[in-house]
């Protein structure tokens, strides 16, 4: 039942860290390729700008919680196995434990990245719809340009 918990949760927590390295670099290419300048309609563009990065910020927010939830459950298994043992083994329970505990260290190192993957990409999209407003609305001639401390 232990080893069911275990690479039932970090085999679930590798795959989503997979998931989100995929779309950082998917995300990544496409930012790279874009041209503004063929895109008439900002909305168009923040519609492919913005494509695909929920699932980062959503394995992102969700990978602890995953963790914890591996945590529980060995936990409780390692309740079960003291519960079923005539004989309380300390060193077998803080084994237990320890082993139940990298299931929220390894939620915790799948969130982190992606958070920083999704700010990250969040910001690249900002940059970039800049460009389109820039591109294609190009600003008056400023009167004073050391006033805005450019």
């Amino acid at each position: 039942m232990k080893e069911i918990v275990d690479y039932g949760v970090l085999g679930f927590l590798i795959f989503l860290s997979v998931v989100a390295l995929g779309v950082t670099f998917e995300r990544m290419w496409v930012y790279y390729h874009i041209d503004v300048a063929k895109f008439d309609d900002k909305r168009i563009l923040e519609l492919v700008l913005h494509k695909r990065l929920t699932i980062i910020a959503t394995i992102g927010s969700n990978a602890p919680y995953i963790g914890l939830l591996g945590t529980v459950f060995g936990i409780m298994v390692t309740f079960v196995e003291i519960g079923s043992n005539a004989l309380i083994d300390t060193q077998s329970i803080m084994v237990g434990l320890s082993l139940a505990l990298k299931a929220t260290a390894a939620g915790l190192i799948v969130a982190i990245p992606s958070i920083v993957f999704y700010n990250f990409l969040l910001r690249k999209t900002e940059v970039i719809l800049s460009l389109w407003d820039i591109e294609h609305n190009p600003p008056t001639k400023v009167k004073n340009p050391t006033k805005y401390n450019v």
